[in-house]
């Protein structure tokens, strides 16, 4: 049998080239080796991770449109949860101060106490999930199982130029995809 026989009478459009190019593009994209699951961190100490944190950065999100000077306060509640305090500036360092105020409690089953779901509207419940977190919990990431959602917090308003390096490498092997990525405006240090 020749080559000649192996000739299929189907003639290609252009746009069904550049279909066909597209396809292949997408699958191999798809076969990047990005982590499949978002993992998060061993154990977290609940009550060490309790108080104030800043945010440095977030991916935007339509309930924190406009936000700066953004901090969040964790604090025990009498049943165990936890009690979950957002607070930031309309837009300018001096604009007024909206508050947002919720309740978090470690998903079901979950030993490593870093899967949370949070609620500031019943009965929607969203994931909290800790997915980077230093040792001395000087500064923490708070992803989402889809990528969808991720904060950069810290216990002082800014974070040492090489530790935030360190961070968005270890963000960057969770998989996500750091363009949309803010830095948060925050006070300059006292």
């Amino acid at each position: 049998m020749s080559n000649e026989n192996l000739h299929l009478p189907i003639s290609y459009s252009p746009c069904m080239k550049r279909l066909a190019i597209l396809a292949l593009v997408g699958i191999l994209l798809g076969c990047q080796s990005t982590p499949s699951t978002v993992t998060v961190v061993e154990h977290v100490d609940l009550d060490r991770y309790l108080g104030r944190w800043y945010e440095i950065a977030s991916f935007p999100q339509y309930f924190q449109r406009g936000c700066v000077a953004t901090q969040a306060h964790y604090s025990r509640r009498q049943d165990g949860r936890i009690r979950v305090e957002n607070e930031c500036r309309d837009r300018t360092l001096d604009g007024d101060v909206r508050r947002a105020e919720g309740v978090a409690r470690v998903e079901q089953g979950d030993p490593s106490h870093a899967r949370l779901r949070v609620q500031f509207f019943w009965p929607f419940w969203g994931h909290y999930w800790i997915i980077e977190l230093d040792p001395d919990y000087r500064w923490a990431v708070v992803g989402h199982p889809e990528r969808k959602y991720l904060w950069i917090l810290s216990r002082t308003p800014t974070l040492d130029e090489a530790v935030h390096q360190e961070v968005l490498a270890r963000i960057r092997a969770q998989g996500y995809d750091l363009a949309p990525l803010q830095q948060t405006l925050q006070p300059p240090a006292p």
